[in-house]
């Protein structure tokens, strides 16, 4: 069933239907049984305004929680109740391969997005996209979602990843100190935020590629201004990326 957003909130003060809906206490204890079902959070929030608020305050950051607890943990670490960004746009990035349809990043490839049922997000794997001066970033980064036998371009890994408190990190101060453009058109996919592209920043190490298995001279990424990350590579074949990962 498809729902059409609504954009005047039919649960204002002034509504009769204030009278009887559900409040948040039973909504809430609806979608813990739910497991916190991501399709139906982004069901409900199709609804109105009032549901689309109680979604992006409670509901999506119940699902980030339980999808990955100590990752969640970590983040909020620094003593913010909130990441950058807001919940469900990291619980999308958690659930959602953004692809590539639009023709304005990653040159001509057209894969369009889609869901995915389970990614590992890995801290450890993150120092690998981080040049030498900034690995004190927590970054979170996915392991690639492999696009195979693309024709011309061969065999393709859209990965994603975002930064704990991006706001104060040393990534974000570099590109600000080299004066890194902002992409003119293109937006995240999580957030509608701007992005940084990082090989135009020239701040794509060698080390990324040997993690992700992929060519060296194949492989870039986006960061955009609350800190989500997502890239594109051209992967080795099995034989070659299993040498790559055993001389990293």
């Amino acid at each position: 069933m498809i729902l059409t957003k609504q954009y005047r909130c039919i649960h204002s003060s002034s509504c009769q239907c204030t009278k009887g809906h559900l409040s948040e206490d039973v909504i809430f204890l609806v979608f813990q049984q739910l497991n916190w079902n991501p399709k139906l959070i982004a069901t409900l929030s199709c609804v109105c305004k009032w549901f689309d608020d109680l979604a992006k305050r409670v509901l999506w950051k119940e699902f980030c929680k339980t999808r990955a607890p100590k990752m969640m943990l970590d983040l909020q670490s620094s003593g913010s109740h909130s990441v950058d960004g807001n919940w469900r746009a990291l619980g999308k990035l958690l659930i959602y391969c953004s692809g590539c349809s639009g023709g304005r990043l990653f040159n001509s490839v057209q894969i369009p997005g889609h869901f995915v049922y389970r990614t590992r997000f890995s801290r450890t794997s993150g120092k690998s996209f981080l040049l030498p001066q900034c690995r004190t970033d927590i970054l979170y980064v996915s392991d690639p979602c492999e696009h195979l036998d693309q024709g011309d371009e061969g065999d393709l890994g859209f990965f994603r990843g975002v930064f704990k408190s991006f706001l104060v990190s040393k990534v974000r101060k570099m590109l600000i100190d080299r004066a890194a453009k902002l992409h003119p058109t293109a937006v995240c996919p999580y957030c509608k935020a701007k992005l940084w592209d990082m090989l135009q920043a020239k701040m794509i190490p060698q080390s990324a590629s040997c993690r992700l298995g992929a060519y060296e001279d194949c492989i870039e990424y986006y960061v955009c201004l609350n800190g989500h990350m997502l890239g594109i590579c051209t992967l080795l074949p099995l034989s070659d990326s299993e040498e790559a990962s055993e001389s990293e």
